[in-house]
This record gives C-alpha cells, structure tokens and sequence, in this order.
C-alpha cells in the first residue's frame, strides 16, 4: 500500500512548478535538512511560548508541526521534497521499513499521524488529531495536563528524528 501511495505522490511531485502536491526527487540535500531541523527547534520553542501567553491551542499546531518540519529534515537527506503531509509519512514509513531509519518506528508515525483509526477525533491522542481539534473547534487552550503530554511525545519524537539525521 505505501508503495502505491508513493508511486502516486511521486507522479503529483513531477507535474510543473514550485507548487505540486506530492513527493519530488532531489538530490540529497544537508542544508535543506539542517533548515528543516531549525524551523522544528523554531516551533518546539513556539510552541512553549504560545503556552505561556496563554494561546495553547496554538501549540498543538505548532506540535505537529515541529514533527512534520523534523520528517521534511530526513527526506531532504534521502532526496526528497514533500509538498503533501499523507505522501510525507508515507515515504517516511517506507524508510522505515526499508530500514533506512533506526530510531523513528512504525509506532512513533502511527502516534502521530493514523488516518486508519476507529478512535474519534474528540478523544484521540495522535498529534495530528490534536492539532485538528484545536484548530477546528472554538477551543482556546489545552488542558495542562494534555499540554505537558503533548510537548514531552513531540520532544522525544523530535529527538528520534534527530538521531536518524546524525546517523546520514
């Protein structure tokens, strides 16, 4: 299935212009990823600051995407550009199950990012649900408690990532 996910974003990456909405092949690309990887510490320090003055909600947007920015980071270095966040995870599980990364696992994406559960929006606890309730409700704060959580799984997935960048 991730294949023919890829296969189809790939396809989206290669029609004209800046702006397509799938995968791209580029070559490998360090300083690409090394700027992803400072928008990701950029928004995980956001995402503290939002917190503080009192705009949570904001930082579950901000949580995501720290993340997101960390996984542009790796397929920067794999030769890749995203434009498409399901053809981002995509890739980045098949990099993962190529064994291409050691410290990011199938588990980690799935608590981020899994379209393929039965859970509902209001309770679920996968990032990307988070960020969608905050910023689709009227809500305009995260409990603490759900704050805390949120920032210590986004730090220790960042951290993954970091990992997986060090070992290119």
């Amino acid at each position: 299935m991730p294949q023919d996910k890829i296969k189809k974003c790939l396809s989206e990456g290669a029609k004209s212009g800046e702006r397509h909405q799938g995968l791209r092949r580029i070559s490998p690309n360090q300083e690409m990823a090394e700027k992803h990887l400072t928008k990701a510490l950029h928004n995980l320090e956001a995402m503290t600051v939002l917190h503080d003055l009192h705009y949570s909600d904001w930082s579950a947007s901000t949580a995501f995407y720290t993340i997101y920015h960390g996984l542009l980071a790796v397929l920067a270095l794999h030769g890749y550009e995203s434009r498409n966040q399901s053809c981002t995870f995509a890739l980045i599980e098949d990099l993962i199950k190529k064994g291409k990364l050691k410290h990011l696992t199938l588990v980690d994406i799935k608590e981020i990012f899994d379209k393929n559960t039965d859970q509902d929006l209001e309770h679920s606890s996968k990032i990307l649900d988070i960020r969608e309730r905050m910023q689709y409700s009227v809500k305009t704060s995260l409990a603490e408690e759900e704050f805390q959580l949120l920032k210590k799984r986004t730090k220790a997935l960042l951290d993954k990532i970091r990992l997986d960048l060090e070992e290119e």
